[in-house]
């Protein structure tokens, strides 16, 4: 039997102004109470403000442990945003898989759709405005607590409530943490990052990123290969 997860939440958002700035964001995520589709670039209802550093193919569906809440709370006191799912800007909110379990290249089954996840969330400063904390995007990051984006390989609508189904597990061994690991923790293993680099579930832009870490080390260390 496929290990299986109730989505608490399918949430999505319309851009609005952020914070006193005003700059124009899509973070604030609600639940949906009808069907939405998962097309190849996210959910049909949501939206993207910075389309150039966030959405696409890559980065269609986040992703966002509701199992991190209470650590935050316990991290940085009672924020309002914390209150409720979608403080994170997340479009799927579960209990029970984190990025110690899901793997780069898992595939699941929501609804109709099928999703595999391609890498981790690079959390950006729009998260310090959110939470009113101005090293909040910071504190994710080196958490490692980030969430984690799919690709859409299937499209197909979903209901609220849909589970999510792991149907494939392509490379298990390519958890989440692990990559995080690697590029943002152990960042000067060249062999790790080399695998990365030809790691081919994962995102175009991390698997550049991971080389181009790896020839840097490599140029100034010959030794190290």
């Amino acid at each position: 039997m496929n290990p299986s997860f109730p989505i608490g939440h399918i949430l999505v958002g319309a851009v609005r102004p952020l914070g006193d700035s005003g700059k124009p964001s899509a973070i604030h995520k609600a639940p949906v109470d009808r069907p939405v589709r998962a097309t190849r670039i996210g959910f049909d209802a949501d939206s993207q403000a910075d389309q150039k550093h966030h959405g696409g193919l890559e980065q269609a569906i986040h992703h966002y442990p509701f199992d991190h809440y209470d650590g935050w709370r316990n991290e940085i006191g009672p924020v309002p945003v914390l209150e409720k799912p979608g403080a994170f800007g997340e479009n799927l909110s579960t209990l029970g898989l984190t990025e110690r379990e899901v793997a780069v290249g898992d595939v699941f089954r929501l609804g109709g759709a099928t999703l595999q996840v391609s890498q981790g969330r690079q959390p950006c400063w729009k998260l310090n405005v959110r939470f009113g904390v101005d090293d909040m995007a910071s504190r994710v990051q080196v958490s490692g607590r980030s969430g984690w984006y799919y690709r859409v390989l299937e499209e197909g609508d979903v209901q609220p409530g849909a589970v999510l189904e792991c149907i494939d597990r392509v490379m298990p061994e390519w958890t989440v943490e692990r990559v995080w690991r690697a590029l943002y923790v152990d960042r000067h293993d060249v062999a790790t990052l080399a695998a990365l680099a030809g790691l081919h579930t994962l995102s175009e832009g991390w698997r550049r990123l991971a080389g181009r870490r790896a020839e840097a080390i490599a140029s100034r260390d010959p030794d190290s290969v």
